[in-house]
Protein backbone atom coordinates (compact mmCIF):
# COMPACT_ATOMS: atom_id res chain seq x y z
CA UNK A 1 0.00 0.00 0.00
CA UNK A 2 1.27 3.37 -0.61
CA UNK A 3 2.45 5.82 1.60
CA UNK A 4 0.11 8.41 2.31
CA UNK A 5 1.50 12.05 2.45
CA UNK A 6 1.97 13.66 6.08
CA UNK A 7 -0.53 16.21 5.66
CA UNK A 8 -3.60 13.91 4.48
CA UNK A 9 -2.69 11.65 7.46
CA UNK A 10 -2.88 15.06 9.71
CA UNK A 11 -6.20 16.06 8.06
CA UNK A 12 -7.96 12.46 8.28
CA UNK A 13 -10.80 12.31 10.42
CA UNK A 14 -13.06 9.44 12.14
CA UNK A 15 -16.21 9.00 12.35
CA UNK A 16 -17.07 6.79 15.54
CA UNK A 17 -20.81 5.29 15.70
CA UNK A 18 -23.43 6.72 18.01
CA UNK A 19 -23.21 7.05 21.57
CA UNK A 20 -21.85 4.46 24.60
CA UNK A 21 -23.31 4.45 27.72
CA UNK A 22 -21.01 4.84 30.62
CA UNK A 23 -18.88 2.42 31.33
CA UNK A 24 -18.91 3.05 35.13
CA UNK A 25 -19.53 -0.78 35.98
CA UNK A 26 -16.36 -1.00 34.13
CA UNK A 27 -13.87 -3.90 33.85
CA UNK A 28 -12.60 -5.82 36.66
CA UNK A 29 -10.09 -3.85 39.00
CA UNK A 30 -6.91 -3.05 37.73
CA UNK A 31 -3.58 -5.25 37.88
CA UNK A 32 -3.29 -8.80 36.47
CA UNK A 33 -5.89 -9.92 34.01
CA UNK A 34 -9.44 -11.15 33.67
CA UNK A 35 -10.84 -13.96 32.28
CA UNK A 36 -14.59 -12.99 32.55
CA UNK A 37 -16.60 -14.05 29.43
CA UNK A 38 -15.17 -13.02 26.54
CA UNK A 39 -16.83 -14.56 23.46
CA UNK A 40 -20.33 -14.02 22.31
CA UNK A 41 -22.10 -17.27 20.98
CA UNK A 42 -21.83 -17.49 17.12
CA UNK A 43 -23.11 -20.47 15.08
CA UNK A 44 -21.11 -22.53 13.67
CA UNK A 45 -18.96 -20.59 10.76
CA UNK A 46 -20.07 -17.45 11.76
CA UNK A 47 -18.81 -14.92 13.78
CA UNK A 48 -20.88 -11.53 14.70
CA UNK A 49 -19.15 -8.76 15.23
CA UNK A 50 -20.62 -5.46 16.92
CA UNK A 51 -22.15 -7.22 19.25
CA UNK A 52 -22.93 -6.08 23.06
CA UNK A 53 -21.59 -2.84 22.01
CA UNK A 54 -24.37 -0.48 23.21
CA UNK A 55 -24.48 0.92 20.04
CA UNK A 56 -21.19 2.16 19.28
CA UNK A 57 -21.10 -0.43 16.18
CA UNK A 58 -23.62 -2.09 13.86
CA UNK A 59 -23.79 -5.57 14.79
CA UNK A 60 -23.36 -8.09 11.78
CA UNK A 61 -22.87 -11.78 11.64
CA UNK A 62 -20.26 -13.03 8.87
CA UNK A 63 -19.35 -16.23 7.45
CA UNK A 64 -16.19 -17.67 8.00
CA UNK A 65 -14.35 -21.01 8.67
CA UNK A 66 -11.22 -22.95 8.46
CA UNK A 67 -8.60 -22.42 5.90
CA UNK A 68 -7.01 -26.13 6.05
CA UNK A 69 -4.13 -24.17 3.72
CA UNK A 70 -3.42 -21.78 6.65
CA UNK A 71 -4.14 -23.54 9.57
CA UNK A 72 -1.05 -26.26 8.50
CA UNK A 73 1.15 -23.23 8.77
CA UNK A 74 0.70 -22.54 12.72
CA UNK A 75 3.55 -23.82 15.21
CA UNK A 76 2.75 -27.79 15.83
CA UNK A 77 1.68 -26.78 19.70
CA UNK A 78 -0.46 -24.09 19.09
CA UNK A 79 -2.31 -26.56 16.41
CA UNK A 80 -2.75 -29.49 18.56
CA UNK A 81 -4.30 -27.29 21.64
CA UNK A 82 -6.74 -25.97 19.24
CA UNK A 83 -6.84 -22.94 20.72
CA UNK A 84 -5.41 -19.22 20.49
CA UNK A 85 -4.96 -17.44 23.49
CA UNK A 86 -5.00 -13.94 22.88
CA UNK A 87 -4.03 -11.22 24.87
CA UNK A 88 -5.74 -7.67 25.37
CA UNK A 89 -4.53 -4.89 27.44
CA UNK A 90 -7.95 -3.16 28.41
CA UNK A 91 -7.96 -3.34 32.09
CA UNK A 92 -8.95 -1.20 33.95
CA UNK A 93 -11.62 0.92 32.78
CA UNK A 94 -11.59 -0.50 28.66
CA UNK A 95 -10.94 1.67 25.69
CA UNK A 96 -13.49 1.79 23.74
CA UNK A 97 -14.23 1.09 20.77
CA UNK A 98 -11.13 -0.42 21.05
CA UNK A 99 -12.09 -2.81 23.47
CA UNK A 100 -14.49 -2.68 26.72
CA UNK A 101 -17.00 -4.62 28.78
CA UNK A 102 -20.07 -4.49 26.70
CA UNK A 103 -23.87 -4.07 27.48
CA UNK A 104 -24.22 -7.33 29.19
CA UNK A 105 -21.40 -6.12 32.22
CA UNK A 106 -19.60 -8.77 31.15
CA UNK A 107 -18.76 -9.80 27.27
CA UNK A 108 -15.32 -8.18 26.16
CA UNK A 109 -16.62 -6.22 23.53
CA UNK A 110 -15.03 -3.77 20.93
CA UNK A 111 -12.96 -3.95 17.04
CA UNK A 112 -9.79 -5.50 18.11
CA UNK A 113 -11.35 -8.48 20.42
CA UNK A 114 -13.66 -9.13 16.78
CA UNK A 115 -11.10 -9.22 14.56
CA UNK A 116 -9.01 -11.48 16.80
CA UNK A 117 -11.84 -14.02 16.87
CA UNK A 118 -11.91 -13.47 12.86
CA UNK A 119 -8.38 -14.41 12.59
CA UNK A 120 -9.08 -17.40 15.10
CA UNK A 121 -11.90 -18.78 13.24
CA UNK A 122 -9.37 -18.65 10.06
CA UNK A 123 -6.96 -20.87 11.54
CA UNK A 124 -9.47 -23.38 13.01
CA UNK A 125 -8.74 -22.46 16.72
CA UNK A 126 -11.08 -21.56 19.70
CA UNK A 127 -10.17 -17.71 20.56
CA UNK A 128 -9.89 -17.48 23.86
CA UNK A 129 -9.13 -13.92 25.57
CA UNK A 130 -7.23 -12.76 28.41
CA UNK A 131 -7.58 -8.83 29.44
CA UNK A 132 -5.32 -7.26 31.58
CA UNK A 133 -3.42 -4.02 31.98
CA UNK A 134 -1.44 -3.09 29.15
CA UNK A 135 2.00 -3.79 31.42
CA UNK A 136 0.68 -7.44 31.68
CA UNK A 137 -0.17 -7.57 28.35
CA UNK A 138 3.32 -7.96 27.14
CA UNK A 139 4.34 -10.03 30.55
CA UNK A 140 1.63 -12.11 29.22
CA UNK A 141 3.39 -12.55 25.73
CA UNK A 142 6.94 -12.71 27.39
CA UNK A 143 5.90 -15.60 29.81
CA UNK A 144 3.74 -17.63 27.03
CA UNK A 145 0.22 -17.24 29.00
CA UNK A 146 -0.98 -15.45 25.40
CA UNK A 147 0.29 -16.56 22.14
CA UNK A 148 -0.91 -13.47 20.28
CA UNK A 149 -1.71 -9.54 20.75
CA UNK A 150 -4.52 -7.86 19.19
CA UNK A 151 -4.83 -4.70 21.16
CA UNK A 152 -4.06 -1.93 18.87
CA UNK A 153 -0.54 -2.66 19.27
CA UNK A 154 1.86 -0.27 16.81
CA UNK A 155 3.96 -2.01 15.26
CA UNK A 156 8.02 -0.66 16.03
CA UNK A 157 11.36 -1.15 15.10
CA UNK A 158 12.29 -1.25 19.12
CA UNK A 159 9.39 -3.70 19.38
CA UNK A 160 11.21 -6.21 16.82
CA UNK A 161 13.56 -7.18 19.29
CA UNK A 162 11.17 -8.70 20.95
CA UNK A 163 8.27 -9.52 19.01
CA UNK A 164 7.04 -10.44 15.63
CA UNK A 165 4.05 -8.50 13.40
CA UNK A 166 1.22 -9.06 11.44
CA UNK A 167 -0.28 -5.64 10.31
CA UNK A 168 -3.77 -5.44 9.90
CA UNK A 169 -5.02 -1.50 10.88
CA UNK A 170 -3.68 2.04 10.16
CA UNK A 171 -2.66 3.63 13.49
CA UNK A 172 -2.88 7.41 14.01
CA UNK A 173 -3.01 9.17 17.12
CA UNK A 174 -5.23 11.71 18.24
CA UNK A 175 -5.03 15.09 20.63
CA UNK A 176 -8.67 15.04 22.58
CA UNK A 177 -9.12 18.97 24.20
CA UNK A 178 -12.24 20.50 25.46
CA UNK A 179 -14.61 21.48 22.64
CA UNK A 180 -14.04 25.12 23.63
CA UNK A 181 -10.69 24.77 23.22
CA UNK A 182 -9.39 26.47 20.13
CA UNK A 183 -6.02 25.18 20.54
CA UNK A 184 -5.13 22.62 17.21
CA UNK A 185 -1.68 21.02 16.83
CA UNK A 186 -1.49 21.32 13.06
CA UNK A 187 1.35 18.76 12.62
CA UNK A 188 3.47 21.04 14.92
CA UNK A 189 5.13 19.90 17.91
CA UNK A 190 6.41 23.42 18.89
CA UNK A 191 2.73 24.14 19.13
CA UNK A 192 2.77 21.76 22.47
CA UNK A 193 5.21 24.52 23.98
CA UNK A 194 3.68 25.49 27.59
CA UNK A 195 0.65 22.82 27.46
CA UNK A 196 0.01 19.86 29.68
CA UNK A 197 -0.83 16.84 28.10
CA UNK A 198 -2.10 13.32 29.54
CA UNK A 199 -1.07 10.16 28.03
CA UNK A 200 -1.06 6.17 28.58
CA UNK A 201 2.31 5.00 30.16
CA UNK A 202 4.13 2.17 28.17
CA UNK A 203 2.81 3.01 25.09
CA UNK A 204 3.35 4.65 21.44
CA UNK A 205 2.20 7.50 22.16
CA UNK A 206 4.16 8.46 25.11
CA UNK A 207 7.23 7.61 23.66
CA UNK A 208 6.32 10.19 20.75
CA UNK A 209 5.30 12.90 23.39
CA UNK A 210 7.93 12.37 25.70
CA UNK A 211 10.75 13.00 22.24
CA UNK A 212 8.89 16.19 21.94
CA UNK A 213 9.04 16.96 25.40
CA UNK A 214 13.13 16.63 24.54
CA UNK A 215 12.80 18.61 21.38
CA UNK A 216 11.55 21.49 23.41
CA UNK A 217 13.63 21.43 26.26
CA UNK A 218 16.77 21.12 23.68
CA UNK A 219 15.20 24.37 21.81
CA UNK A 220 15.22 26.53 24.94
CA UNK A 221 11.00 26.71 24.25
CA UNK A 222 8.46 26.51 26.94
CA UNK A 223 8.08 23.26 28.77
CA UNK A 224 5.98 20.27 27.89
CA UNK A 225 4.20 18.61 30.94
CA UNK A 226 3.00 15.16 30.74
CA UNK A 227 0.72 13.79 32.78
CA UNK A 228 -0.33 10.20 33.72
CA UNK A 229 -3.55 8.88 34.87
CA UNK A 230 -5.29 5.58 35.72
CA UNK A 231 -7.25 5.31 32.75
CA UNK A 232 -9.37 7.10 30.31
CA UNK A 233 -12.34 7.55 32.49
CA UNK A 234 -10.17 9.83 35.52
CA UNK A 235 -8.08 11.47 31.45
CA UNK A 236 -11.39 13.06 30.34
CA UNK A 237 -12.63 14.04 33.72
CA UNK A 238 -9.27 15.53 34.07
CA UNK A 239 -9.62 17.42 30.88
CA UNK A 240 -13.13 18.53 31.46
CA UNK A 241 -11.76 20.27 35.10
CA UNK A 242 -9.32 21.88 32.85
CA UNK A 243 -6.10 20.13 34.67
CA UNK A 244 -4.81 19.49 31.29
CA UNK A 245 -5.02 20.77 28.16
CA UNK A 246 -4.70 17.87 25.74
CA UNK A 247 -4.97 13.63 25.57
CA UNK A 248 -2.86 12.12 22.90
CA UNK A 249 -4.32 8.47 22.53
CA UNK A 250 -5.22 6.43 19.59
CA UNK A 251 -7.38 8.06 17.20
CA UNK A 252 -10.70 6.00 17.32
CA UNK A 253 -10.82 6.44 20.98
CA UNK A 254 -11.07 10.13 20.44
CA UNK A 255 -13.49 9.50 17.65
CA UNK A 256 -15.61 8.00 19.84
CA UNK A 257 -14.84 10.64 22.74
CA UNK A 258 -15.71 12.98 20.48
CA UNK A 259 -19.35 11.35 19.11
CA UNK A 260 -20.35 10.38 22.66
CA UNK A 261 -19.55 13.82 24.44
CA UNK A 262 -21.37 15.96 21.89
CA UNK A 263 -23.60 18.47 23.00
CA UNK A 264 -22.83 17.67 26.92
CA UNK A 265 -20.74 19.67 29.36
CA UNK A 266 -17.95 17.42 28.69
CA UNK A 267 -17.70 17.58 24.72
CA UNK A 268 -14.15 17.42 23.36
CA UNK A 269 -13.11 17.69 19.82
CA UNK A 270 -9.57 16.28 18.08
CA UNK A 271 -7.13 18.44 17.63
CA UNK A 272 -5.22 17.01 14.87
CA UNK A 273 -3.76 13.60 14.26
CA UNK A 274 -0.01 12.34 13.92
CA UNK A 275 0.98 8.89 12.41
CA UNK A 276 1.55 6.58 15.07
CA UNK A 277 5.46 5.75 13.24
CA UNK A 278 6.11 9.67 13.32
CA UNK A 279 6.38 12.05 10.83
CA UNK A 280 8.03 10.20 7.83
CA UNK A 281 6.18 6.49 7.54
CA UNK A 282 2.12 5.18 8.37
CA UNK A 283 1.71 3.98 11.41
CA UNK A 284 0.38 -0.12 11.14
CA UNK A 285 -1.57 -1.76 14.16
CA UNK A 286 -0.19 -5.13 14.35
CA UNK A 287 -0.99 -8.91 16.23
CA UNK A 288 2.10 -9.30 18.30
CA UNK A 289 3.43 -12.73 18.95
CA UNK A 290 6.77 -13.53 20.33
CA UNK A 291 9.73 -13.17 18.21
CA UNK A 292 10.60 -16.64 16.40
CA UNK A 293 6.71 -17.91 17.54
CA UNK A 294 6.22 -19.16 13.71
CA UNK A 295 2.88 -17.00 14.34
CA UNK A 296 3.58 -13.96 12.10
CA UNK A 297 2.96 -15.76 9.02
CA UNK A 298 -0.02 -17.55 9.81
CA UNK A 299 -1.43 -14.39 10.99
CA UNK A 300 -0.81 -12.28 8.31
CA UNK A 301 -2.25 -15.01 5.76
CA UNK A 302 -5.39 -15.42 7.91
CA UNK A 303 -6.19 -10.97 7.45
CA UNK A 304 -5.47 -11.07 3.92
CA UNK A 305 -7.90 -14.19 3.95
CA UNK A 306 -10.30 -12.04 4.83
CA UNK A 307 -9.44 -9.00 3.14
CA UNK A 308 -9.50 -10.83 0.11
CA UNK A 309 -13.38 -12.37 1.08
CA UNK A 310 -14.32 -9.35 2.03
CA UNK A 311 -15.28 -9.71 6.19
CA UNK A 312 -12.55 -7.29 6.79
CA UNK A 313 -14.38 -4.55 5.39
CA UNK A 314 -17.53 -5.44 7.08
CA UNK A 315 -15.65 -5.74 10.51
CA UNK A 316 -14.14 -2.36 10.18
CA UNK A 317 -17.43 -0.90 8.83
CA UNK A 318 -19.14 -2.55 11.92
CA UNK A 319 -16.92 -0.17 14.30
CA UNK A 320 -16.86 3.05 11.78
CA UNK A 321 -12.99 2.36 11.01
CA UNK A 322 -13.35 2.05 7.31
CA UNK A 323 -10.97 4.92 7.03
CA UNK A 324 -8.16 2.99 8.89
CA UNK A 325 -7.98 0.14 6.31
CA UNK A 326 -4.58 -1.53 5.22
CA UNK A 327 -4.45 -2.95 2.08
CA UNK A 328 -2.76 -6.02 2.82
CA UNK A 329 -1.44 -7.06 6.03
CA UNK A 330 2.48 -7.65 6.01
CA UNK A 331 4.72 -9.20 8.05
CA UNK A 332 7.09 -7.31 10.21
CA UNK A 333 6.49 -4.31 7.99
CA UNK A 334 8.67 -1.18 8.94
CA UNK A 335 7.37 0.90 12.20
CA UNK A 336 8.55 3.51 14.21
CA UNK A 337 12.05 3.67 13.93
CA UNK A 338 13.86 3.66 17.17
CA UNK A 339 15.17 7.63 17.41
CA UNK A 340 12.28 9.52 14.87
CA UNK A 341 9.27 10.89 16.32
Amino acid sequence: MSTPSLRSRLTRGLTAGTVLASLAGGLAACGGDSDAATTTDSAAGTVTVGALSNGAAKEATLKVAEVKSISAELPKSIAKSGTLEIGVGFLPAGSPPLGYVGSDQKTLTGSETDIARLVAAVLGLKPELKNSTWENLFIGLDSGKVDVAFSNVTDTEERKAKYEFASYREDNLGFAVKASNSWNFEGNYENLADKTVAVGAGTNQERILLEWKKKLAAEGKKALTVKYFQDNNSTYLALAAGKIDAYLAPNPSVAYQVSSTKGSAKAVRNAGTYSGAGSSLQGLIAATAKKNSGLAKPLADAINYLIKNGQYAKWLAAWNLSNEAVAKSEVNPPGLPVTDS
